[in-house]
């Protein structure tokens, strides 16, 4: 096979297909599908992807691959698979499909080193392999790639006798540290200790716990050990006797040690009843899709928990995918706490280091369970025993970039490949996913009670307006307040929960109506009293406060609506004697900030947790026994058909972290809107009223699960070209899609404007509709010219979950 496809680095249409490259006699064989190679591309050169090898080719003049970044496939067969699936799904480029499965430190400069697995592999090198390791355990590839041995140390890498590594620049490089080996037998160090003077007593400890423990030790370790200096150790060192070497350490962003084991539960007879089928399909190798749906509080982790051990018995591999926000330390605890160093964790507070670290781990088989947000499912396992997306209803597990793929779709994918089940949880389904098993497309599992049979807490709405025709003026109903003001006199905990983050949802002046807005966004900025400032929430612009009204010189300038920061002071001023514990993105930006804040409130050193959307999942607190929910209405009212879902999930979810344990939980719900049906059945926990109600509302409107949607936007910098573009696109659609699929629009999108650039969409609803894909896919070729030359925009979401 002489010939090698290709997909390069290069995101445009033109270049979206496979490229032809010769495979130097150097690589012949060493070549495979899944590697990463560096091609020479018109004037440059770039990286590309080797999705198959051929022996013929119609190109007259073939170019030669130039280097070789892999010297072993970074995406297995499936994951090519997987990738012309995404590109053919989310109608992205194949390069962008690729990119998405790799972690980042992947998509760097690199320099490659090949080590010795073992000082004992040695021997078994080939002939031409060794004398590139004579007093050394690792050479550069660089110093490799150019001699004939090069096709040798391929045979060695795959007999497993060496080892690649990739070093890459800027990014996350392997950590090594020094340690000290005997390089002397133990009968030669005993000699030598006998024949040591008195005087070099730390000598002879050194050599008599090498005697004891003829091993490779880290020199720290050593010296804490034998509470030694370094000079002993290098006196042994130039008397060949011992040998510095260094050693590889993962940087582990959790310490194992501090995991205690957890021994599994047993199970109620609801669980049991919920895991059999699954550990039926585990048994017998078959793929089905399962929708656990499960109160919050009802035990669906342990179920989790037995299922992934039922697979590892088995020899294989499982995923546990969990939405960024909920990968707290206490989910990462359970994982850890069960099944020790098998499980990886993949989640965006990881340096790029750790994740280039924990995505090797299972590269090289070392782990067979990874825990992670949404890009944790193209986890490079080769053999798949189970899929769990936890809280299946998030948000967050929809990609909104370059590939938009939703990952159940992809773990669904997976899962029929490798045969095996996909289990999907949720106290609040997806009202698709809901649908689907009613229908019986995903088999339905119920855990309708909570753990010890708790009871759900007692939820209460108050009527703010209420509350201001009574004079109240504070953010605290009149109920709330008294119930924190028990809480705190009984010693029990407290989480306030509301959905924004910074000081005032906006600024404006009271004589004229002046509002400050983001010059580059049709957006009003949001006040931050620590730094003073307004930002916008979109593109990052920020400006000092004005102290007078740039529109008529007034003074009268007034802080509206409520963010975190303002109920923290709030707070401190009601309750002076409480310590509060914030979590916005503000307070969590930092490394560990998540980690750290939620151990201070475990720990008890604060009686209140206040904050955003961040704490409403997974979090598990048995001291807690009050959760206030500000305002219920910030969702209910955007311009999005799921808005009522997303208000029921979230309190529903919120609510859920009172009363867990022994104690009795309450939930104060505050709204300006308490006859919404969503927020009185979410005060019920009334799923299943819920999903019949908002199933009548979206049968009439034509949306999903009784419509697929398809969201197009145009922007540009023009107005006048955005209309023009997006009414021509239109016009197109209406003409060449069947009568039954609906074309709404052009209109402008609901944010009219982002970083400087105009925004309209066009939204199609349509039940079965085979031209569709065919006619979007035209309509990018037909605007390729101009989106590459007049910088315009064409995104096609085909699964829409953001509206804005």
């Amino acid at each position: 096979m002489k010939i090698a496809s290709v997909i390069v680095d290069v995101a445009t249409k033109q270049t979206d297909r496979s490229f032809d490259y010769a495979v130097p006699d150097k690589w012949q064989g060493i070549i495979q599908p899944g590697m990463r190679v560096i091609v020479p591309f018109g004037p440059r050169k770039v990286q590309g992807f080797v999705i198959g090898l051929k022996q013929e080719t119609d190109v007259k003049r073939l170019r030669a691959i130039d280097e070789m970044l892999d010297l072993t496939p970074v995406l297995t067969s499936e994951l090519l698979e997987l990738g012309e699936w995404l590109t053919e799904r989310t109608l992205c480029f194949a390069i962008s499909a690729f990119q998405a499965m790799l972690p980042a430190a992947m998509k760097a400069k690199y320099d490659k080193e090949i080590t010795l697995v073992n000082d004992q592999a040695v021997e078994a090198l080939h002939e031409s392999v060794r004398p590139f390791f004579v007093g050394k355990n690792c050479v550069r590839w660089s110093e490799v790639e150019k001699t004939n041995a090069a096709s040798f140390f391929y045979r060695d890498i795959q007999k497993g006798l060496l080892e690649v590594v990739y070093l890459v620049k800027n990014r996350g490089n392997k950590k090594v540290m020094k340690a000290i080996k005997p390089i002397a037998s133990t009968e030669e160090l005993k000699s030598q200790m006998d024949e040591l003077s008195k005087q070099a007593e730390k000598q002879k400890r050194v050599l008599s716990f090498f005697v004891q423990h003829p091993r490779e030790i880290s020199l720290k370790e050593l010296m804490d050990q034998l509470q030694i200096t370094q000079a002993p150790i290098k006196s042994l060192v130039e008397k060949k006797l011992l040998k510095e070497t260094e050693i590889e350490v993962y940087r582990n962003p959790y310490d194992d040690a501090s995991f205690a084991q957890s021994k599994p539960f047993t199970l109620t007879d609801e669980q049991s009843k919920a895991i059999s089928p699954i550990l039926n399909h585990i048994e017998e190798d078959k793929h089905n899709v399962f929708l656990m749906y499960g109160v919050t509080g009802s035990g669906k982790t342990e179920v989790y928990l037995q299922s992934i051990d039922k697979v590892l018995q088995a020899g294989k591999e499982a995923i546990m995918l969990v939405p960024e926000i909920s990968l707290t330390p206490q989910m990462v605890k359970r994982f850890k706490g069960r099944f020790g160093s098998k499980v990886a964790v993949l989640h965006s507070g990881l340096s790029t280091g750790e994740k280039y670290d924990e995505w090797r781990k299972i590269q090289r088989k070392e782990v067979s369970v990874v825990v992670g947000a949404r890009s944790a499912v193209f986890a490079p396992f080769k053999n798949l025993g189970i899929i769990i997306i936890d809280e299946e209803h998030e948000t967050s597990y929809k990609q909104e970039e370059n590939p938009r793929y939703h990952t159940r779709d992809v773990a669904i994918y997976r899962g029929e490949h490798h045969q095996c089940p996909v289990i999907l949880g949720s106290a609040t389904p997806t009202l698709e996913s809901f649908a689907r098993a009613q229908k019986g497309v995903y088999q339905l599992l119920t855990l309708s009670k909570r753990m010890n049979d708790a009871a759900l807490p007692s939820v209460d709405i108050i009527d703010m307006r209420e509350e201001l025709r009574s004079g109240n003026r504070s953010m605290f109903s009149t109920l709330l307040f008294e119930k924190m003001q028990d809480r705190l006199q009984k010693g029990e905990q407290i989480v306030l929960f509301l959905n924004k983050r910074g000081h005032s949802s906006f600024v404006m002046c009271r004589d004229c109506g002046f509002v400050h807005s983001c010059p580059h966004c049709e957006i009003s900025l949001t006040y931050h009293r620590y730094q003073n400032m307004l930002k916008c929430h979109y593109c990052g612009f920020e400006q000092s406060v004005h102290t007078v009204c740039p529109e008529c010189n007034s003074d009268h300038i007034r802080y509206f609506g409520t963010g975190t920061q303002k109920v923290e002071e709030e707070l401190t001023k009601m309750l002076p004697e409480a310590s509060v514990v914030r979590m916005d993105v503000d307070t969590t930006s930092r490394k560990g900030a998540h980690e750290r804040l939620l151990n201070k409130f475990g720990n008890g050193e604060a009686q209140i947790l206040l904050g955003t959307q961040m704490i409403a999942k997974g979090l598990d607190f048995p001291n807690v026994t009050l959760v206030g929910v500000l305002s219920a209405d910030t969702m209910l009212h955007l311009p999005d058909f799921r808005a009522a879902e997303k208000t029921f999930q979230l309190l529903t979810q919120v609510s859920g972290r009172a009363g867990r344990h022994k104690l009795p939980g309450e939930v104060v719900i505050q709204t300006y809107t308490p006859e919404h049906y969503s927020i009185q059945l979410a005060s019920q926990h009334d799923y299943d009223t819920f999903y019949e109600q908002e199933m009548v509302t979206r049968k009439l409107h034509r949306y999903p699960p009784f419509y697929y949607l398809a969201l197009l936007t145009v922007s540009h910098e023009n107005i006048a070209k955005v209309v023009s573009v997006t009414d021509k696109i239109g016009q197109y659609l209406k003409q060449h899609l069947s009568n039954q699929t609906i074309v709404l629009g052009p209109v402008t999108s609901p944010i009219a404007k982002i970083k400087d650039r105009y925004r309209y969409q066009c939204m199609i609803k349509y039940k079965l509709e085979p031209r569709l894909i065919p006619l979007l896919k035209y309509i990018l070729e037909r605007y390729q010219e101009e989106v590459q030359q007049n910088n315009l925009t064409i995104t096609i979401d085909l699964h829409p979950y953001s509206m804005m």
